[in-house]
């Protein structure tokens, strides 16, 4: 059975987006895409959504970023700052939550302080 149409317009949030070519004149755009591929290591491999595109502010003041201040910051965004032991490590997506850890041993902390009074008595 076929769905009805919708209203709604397709979202692609969930495709993988690949890592733009390197370009002697780089766009915003192509640091927004080297964001959303994951190529500078903070955040999922995904398309985000955002209510205007990078860049937008700039040029709604007149002031649209050159190509070597875009080349510069496509550079240091993906600089390796994220490089641990010679092998690039998503913080995002590599690293341990320690807070996890701590939040799980007091439950299990309070819960035998618990259990210890509840016995005592």
């Amino acid at each position: 059975m076929a769905r009805p149409p919708s209203d709604l317009p397709p979202t692609r949030t969930i495709a993988p987006v690949a890592t733009p070519p390197d370009s002697a004149a780089p766009t915003s755009a192509q640091l927004k895409a080297d964001i959303d591929s994951g190529r500078t290591g903070d955040k999922t491999e995904v398309f985000d959504p955002g209510l205007s595109p990078l860049g937008t502010d700039d040029e709604a003041a007149g002031h649209t970023p050159s190509p070597e201040r875009v080349a510069l910051a496509r550079a240091t965004e993906g600089a390796g700052r994220w490089r641990a032991g010679g092998e690039t490590k998503s913080y995002a997506h590599h690293r341990q939550n320690k807070a996890l850890w701590f939040f799980l041993a007091f439950i299990v902390l309070a819960a035998l302080v618990f259990a210890s009074v509840a016995w005592l008595r």
